[in-house]
């Protein structure tokens, strides 16, 4: 695995291949065509991590939807525990009377999803839902209106498909377990 090469990671398996990652992805947008079929959907990915995951389950969608991207600034050993975030880049289009959906990579606390839904709540749009790639029930603070789960996860470090280590693996096309770094 070239691409890991620079952060020197010793992965210890394969947790969801291309093949599998590929299908949840098709049954999604399937499910999300569905659900929101006659209505007026804006998506809005969290960038970075959940670029790859953003782009491949709104090709997946056959109906018009608007499409936007939020990013966070990582403020370190802070955003996790505490919620508290800083927004690097902010949504551009109008979301207001719409149906809203956050594209997130992964979902562990649910601090900084709730922080996002509180910011994007003062835009006033019809309602809001979550899509995650991944979610981790064991360490979700709080109640969150997660409406599509790719895969639940536990507390392995992963790498892969838009996760990353000090900013190495997310070009992976599938989601690894690593053994931990500091």
């Amino acid at each position: 695995m070239g691409i890991l090469d620079e952060g020197n990671f010793t992965v210890k398996q394969t947790v969801f291949d291309k093949d599998k990652i590929r299908k949840r992805v098709e049954e999604l947008g399937r499910q999300i065509t569905e659900d929101y079929k006659g209505k007026e959907l804006a998506m809005i990915g969290v960038i970075n991590g959940a670029l790859y995951f953003f782009a491949d389950i709104t090709r997946e969608i056959d109906m018009p939807v608007l499409i936007d991207t939020i990013g966070f600034a990582n403020i370190p050993d802070t955003t996790s525990k505490t919620g508290r975030v800083k927004i690097s880049k902010n949504v551009d289009i109008d979301i207001e009377g719409k149906d809203v959906l956050i594209v997130e990579d992964v979902i562990r606390t649910g601090l900084t999803t709730a922080y996002l839904i509180s910011n994007l709540e003062l835009q006033n749009p019809k309602s809001i839902g979550i899509c995650t790639m991944l979610l981790n029930p064991d360490r979700l603070l709080l109640n969150l209106p997660v409406k599509y789960t790719g895969f639940e996860i536990n507390d392995s470090w992963l790498l892969g498909y838009g996760l990353d280590r000090k900013g190495i693996g997310r070009n992976l096309p599938e989601i690894v377990s690593i053994e931990h770094q500091s």
